[in-house]
């Protein structure tokens, strides 16, 4: 399997085995240039990467601004865009972002999945993306807002979706739960899942990948690194975003040394690993040059044989 592979989606839509986060673009811990974002999603694209996604809260509207910039000039039928709601930016004059380092702190994100904040919030993208349509819409991070996504949200993004104004409806989170009950109570397309299944976590195979296989709804896979230990296990790595433990990060290095008797990397194994469960369409990495964009490609491509992942299993 390449990175360049197409793949048919549910709803007719076709997107990349491998596909482009952009959190990086708000400057994701580190600030980044429009120049590096343009450069990324120039390296993307013509690598044959075809799925970008993003949400109003990387940077509270930079990323959506610097991938509407890079795109200029693009033929729209040349990439498949995703965006999220569920954080209306709201004016602020005394926001300041800890994470996004590229914030505009003119504005502050507020929860709101109402469908009024539905509408709005897809106004807001597609102004700063300079389009009329994106293919698909995410209902982002609903953790404690769950029957709000299931009574308000979804509704209004199911309007959305007959009057031809999106193409797909999915849901984007960390957690198994709340998407596995979105799936079984509406009837969204898609479902973005974040470090829950990866080479250190699969809980998502439990409920969330069964469920999504019998109601034919299709699963992205993000957050394959785990938020860096599977990129460079090392003492101090993160793990779902806070420092990995001696148990998680001792995990990482056995399976690096079964990878390395096989000279396949971590990276490698770490990007393609989830596409070996039938509900897992595409594989959603973020990058923040080009490039990470061509490692990641040749990481991607790299062929494994069935007894490296043999090899693995064992590992606990």
């Amino acid at each position: 399997m390449k990175h360049n592979q197409k793949i048919k989606l549910r709803t007719g839509i076709e997107i990349s085995r491998l596909s482009l986060g952009t959190a990086a673009f708000g400057g994701l811990y580190k600030s980044v240039s429009d120049q590096d974002c343009t450069a990324t999603i120039n390296a993307a694209l013509d690598s044959g990467i075809n799925f970008i996604d993003t949400a109003p809260h990387y940077g509270k509207g930079v990323a959506e601004r610097r991938i509407g910039q890079a795109l200029l000039g693009r033929a729209r039928s040349s990439f498949v865009i995703s965006t999220k709601i569920g954080r209306l930016l709201v004016p602020s004059i005394n926001d300041i972002d800890e994470f996004f380092m590229d914030a505009d702190n003119t504005v502050e994100r507020k929860l709101d999945f109402s469908s009024s904040g539905v509408r709005k919030s897809l106004e807001q993208s597609l102004e700063k993306l300079g389009m009329d349509s994106i293919e698909i819409l995410f209902i982002h991070d609903p953790d404690d807002h769950a029957d709000e996504a299931i009574m308000q949200a979804y509704p209004e993004l199911d309007r959305m979706r007959s009057e031809g104004i999106i193409k797909a409806i999915g849901v984007g989170m960390n957690q198994c739960e709340t998407p596995t009950r979105i799936i079984e109570e509406t009837d969204i397309d898609m479902v973005l899942i974040a470090g829950r299944y990866s080479l250190l976590d699969q809980r998502a195979e439990e409920e969330l990948l069964p469920t999504a296989l019998i109601r034919n709804v299709d699963i992205i896979a993000a957050g394959v690194f785990n938020s860096g230990i599977l990129a460079n296990p090392v003492a101090g790595a993160t793990y779902d975003y806070v420092p990995a433990s001696d148990q998680v990060l001792g995990k990482a290095l056995r399976i690096r040394e079964v990878l390395n008797h096989h000279n396949i990397s971590l990276t490698s194994a770490a990007l393609q690993f989830p596409l070996r469960h039938p509900a897992v369409k595409s594989v959603l990495v973020g990058c923040r040059s080009a490039e990470e964009v061509k490692r990641n490609c040749e990481d991607f491509d790299k062929v494994i044989h069935e007894q490296v992942w043999q090899d693995l299993v064992s590992i606990s």
